[in-house]
């Protein structure tokens, strides 16, 4: 079921086209806005799918509002409705404005029944897509090391899977995987949003720097400043962009957490939440998992990861399961030396053999990419504790 607006400057066609798609058994709800509008929706107003521009002999204003809302939001879907058949130069400014369709009145019923079906799996189609290739990496707490996850997953996941990988650093305040990287970026996250208008699959490449692995970064802003320019709520643009270029897009957000970004998480396929073993970090961990649920995203799509793991954290790993009635996803153990010696170098820790944590973390790409690894602890015993499965 569909979520429709009709933008209308005509109470009585409004009303007309109100009762057409509620007759078609397609629409959930309506909403109605008034042409020429004082304002756009406000950020985190819920957005319909569909927007219908019922216009009339001035079709500027419509266009200007249809042009406007398809910057905030570009998913939506534009369709125009005209008493009489618009013409070549109409239809030009009507495709620049956003709008994808025209349609005429009166309308007819089947038109209109075809065109919500086309929609709604335009739409379910665009979701299955965002659901096989977005994995966001968020922390728990700060300090827990998800910059370091979110860099050291994607290099084994364009490495070892031989997957097209995207890494996007949205961290806040700043980001720095590219320390970890030991890249120097020309461009970033701040001229990705400040050409938003223009950004597509090719512009996007030209902003990204490659690492020597294949893992290519969207680096992070560097002066914190730059996040008063940004706004949060579109950055699911950038996201969508990339999605169409890569197999696999991890999206570091760090530790931030607000319901702005709530449109970014439901297009992610898998949820992976670092956390460490100690009170603190568990205490927020369990109070981010309800706040997912309350932005509706479903359980399972939510993976807790325990880094910089010791053998003695086994019964607080137990209780967390308990508590949270769900399995760890997976655990990375804690190696200090190897990891603070792969970060102050800024090489991954795929560089380094014979290296257990290494070896974790290309078992937990390969099973995100769906392969099968199996790796053997220090005894030659396979591990049990870093066995797990992800629903595909």
């Amino acid at each position: 079921m569909l979520k429709a607006a009709i933008a209308s400057s005509d109470p009585a066609s409004s009303a007309q086209l109100l009762a057409s798609l509620e007759q078609t058994g397609k629409i959930k709800s309506v909403k109605n806005w008034t042409i020429p509008a004082e304002r756009l929706p406000e950020d985190g107003e819920p957005l319909p799918d569909v927007v219908f521009l019922d216009l009339n002999r001035n079709p500027e204003p419509f266009l200007q509002f249809a042009s406007q809302l398809r910057r905030a939001r570009p998913a939506i879907k534009m369709i125009a409705c005209s008493a009489v058949p618009p013409n070549p130069q109409l239809l030009l400014e009507a495709m620049r404005s956003g709008v994808q369709d025209f349609i005429t009145k009166p309308i007819e019923e089947a038109v209109l029944r075809e065109l919500l079906q086309r929609i709604a799996k335009d739409l379910r189609n665009h979701e299955l897509v965002a659901n096989d290739k977005l994995i966001v990496i968020m922390g728990a707490k700060g300090g827990v090391g998800t910059t370091t996850v979110a860099v050291n997953l994607g290099v084994q996941l364009s490495s070892f899977a031989h997957k097209r990988t995207a890494l996007l650093d949205f961290a806040r305040p700043l980001g720095n995987a590219h320390l970890l990287l030991d890249l120097h970026h020309r461009f970033g996250l701040r001229d990705t949003v400040e050409n938003l208008d223009r950004l597509d699959s090719h512009f996007l490449a030209g902003l990204l720097t490659a690492h020597k692995t294949k893992l290519e970064l969207l680096g992070g802003v560097t002066q914190p400043e730059e996040w008063q320019s940004i706004d949060v709520t579109r950055l699911d643009r950038v996201v969508n962009v990339a999605q169409n270029s890569f197999d696999i897009v991890l999206a570091d957000i760090g530790s931030q957490f607000s319901s702005e970004w709530s449109s970014i998480l439901r297009l992610a396929r898998l949820i992976l939440i670092v956390a460490e073993a100690n009170v603190p970090a568990l205490w927020t961990l369990e109070r981010r998992l309800m706040a997912l649920k309350g932005f509706g995203i479903e359980p399972n799509r939510a993976r807790v990861v325990i880094n910089r793991w010791h053998k003695g954290d086994d019964e607080i790993l137990k209780s967390i399961e308990k508590l949270l009635n769900q399995p760890v996803f997976a655990c990375f153990p804690n190696d200090f030396r190897k990891a603070s010696h792969a970060m102050n170098l800024g090489t991954p820790l795929q560089e380094n053999h014979n290296n257990l944590l290494n070896d974790r973390y290309r078992q937990v790409a390969g099973q995100l990419v769906g392969i099968e690894t199996r790796v053997r602890d220090k005894k030659g015993s396979l591990s049990g504790l870093f066995s797990f499965q992800t629903k595909r």
